[in-house]
């Protein structure tokens, strides 16, 4: 029997759902509870999800695109924070806070993101008190993003940035053979979240290249 349409973007909601860490193991009637009041919002590639100090509506789960987070200073300098895909939670930090949004969000491509809202989701939370803990680690390894971004910042040279985001990024096991990272955003994203120019980052990877510890092909790095 065919579903309906209402029935099919039910589904592909819960099956987005069960495949986020924050909601992972969960017994399939929490997770069709989940996605009865969760909302689908749709992003052109540009477009602000909300600005740092917009009142919370609740956390959000990529469901395809990406969504960059990041912070403006007061010289108007962007720092990305992270770069959210597909499956990950961000913002779930607002539901336990009466401020807005600590950062900008915006999507750096065709974006749909699953708003589940802070009001229907702390209610759950009340029953549920194990979902609370899954929050709180969510809420832990957000935190050592942060925390490795600033030892980045803080204490490394540009080279040594570039070298740690190529070897988080190489496949698991790393071989000996070259290994190929494609770039999934673009250079001035890339950029912003190493805290650099995109011209610094042009030239941090020519010289990468030219101690053939790499090759640049489109938008693919090839590590050899």
């Amino acid at each position: 029997m065919a579903l309906e349409p209402s029935q099919f973007r039910q589904a592909i909601i819960e099956n987005t759902l069960r495949s986020c860490q924050l909601f992972m193991g969960l017994p399939t009637a929490d997770i069709v509870a989940i996605a009865s009041f969760v909302i689908s919002k749709h992003l052109d590639k540009g477009e602000y999800l909300f600005r740092e100090g917009d009142r919370s509506e609740g956390f959000y789960v990529v469901q395809q695109g990406a969504i960059n987070v990041h912070r403006v200073n007061a010289a108007g300098k962007e720092q990305v924070i992270h770069l959210f895909q597909p499956i990950e939670s961000f913002a779930e930090a607002t539901l336990a806070t009466e401020g807005g949004y600590p950062a900008d969000a915006r999507a750096t491509e065709p974006t749909t993101v699953l708003l589940v809202p802070k009001n229907d989701f702390v209610d759950l939370l009340r029953r549920r008190p194990d979902l609370a803990l899954r929050m709180l680690g969510s809420m832990s390894q957000h935190l050592r993003v942060i925390v490795g971004l600033l030892d980045d910042l803080t204490l490394k040279d540009m080279e040594t940035r570039l070298a740690n985001w190529l070897l988080k990024h190489c496949p698991r096991p790393v071989g000996a053979a070259q290994v190929e990272i494609k770039l999934d955003r673009t250079k001035r994203v890339l950029a912003a979240e190493m805290g650099t120019t995109s011209e610094t980052l042009s030239r941090t990877l020519a010289k990468f290249r030219d101690q053939k510890f790499l090759r640049v092909r489109g938008n693919t790095v090839v590590v050899t």
